[in-house]
């Protein structure tokens, strides 16, 4: 993205389950620390967990990880993954709530409710990326990022650790792009003019 040259897209969405912290682990550490945008997370994780996975990633990579937390502002260069038994949602004014409501596809924290409040706040400004996963959660909403006219990206399930959450994003709708786990931090850094660092594995 050249200097004064308005960026194209205001947030990215992740979502994934079984096999996602090592999925994250290729992408994140390959994503460069002068992302414009903030990332949100959503991986299904135990609600009794102690979440280690916020230390884990913020040592790994430049961006900086931090655990979403009731009215947090969104900024740039900033993760925040859904914390343990919370659905995570994105509030009008850019900021993030969060809710004990029932869970959605079987889990809570939900692939769909973080995406779907995301495409309402975001609409085509929005990059919605699906992974390694066993089940459906993520399907509908990147569904409806795309019917908005933001960017669907989904892992390859040839190479995913467990297949079924591709598979079932991709029969939901078709997406823009289709990327083996190693392409896609490298993809996201070129949307936003910045150096194609290599992902780590």
């Amino acid at each position: 993205m050249k200097s004064g040259q308005a960026r194209p897209y205001d947030a990215i969405v992740i979502g994934t389950s079984a096999g996602g912290l090592d999925a994250l682990g290729v992408i994140l550490p390959a994503i460069d620390a002068n992302l414009p945008v903030p990332v949100l997370i959503v991986q299904h994780i135990s609600a009794s967990s102690d979440f280690y996975i916020v230390k884990h990633f913020d040592r790994l990579c430049t961006l900086k990880v931090a655990e979403g937390a009731e009215k947090a502002s969104l900024e740039p260069g900033h993760v925040y993954f859904a914390p343990p038994d919370y659905h995570l949602l994105v509030e009008e004014d850019h900021t993030l709530s969060l809710s004990n409501d029932e869970k959605v596809n079987y889990s809570r924290p939900s692939i769909d409710v973080l995406f779907e409040t995301a495409c309402w706040v975001f609409k085509d400004r929005l990059i919605g990326i699906v992974l390694t996963g066993a089940n459906w959660d993520g399907a509908r909403g990147l569904e409806q990022i795309g019917i908005a006219g933001g960017l669907t990206i989904v892992q390859n399930p040839l190479n995913a650790s467990v297949s079924r959450m591709p598979e079932a994003a991709i029969e939901k709708r078709k997406p823009d792009h289709i990327l083996d786990l190693d392409e896609i931090g490298p993809f996201i850094n070129t949307l936003f003019g910045l150096p194609r660092a290599q992902s780590v594995r």
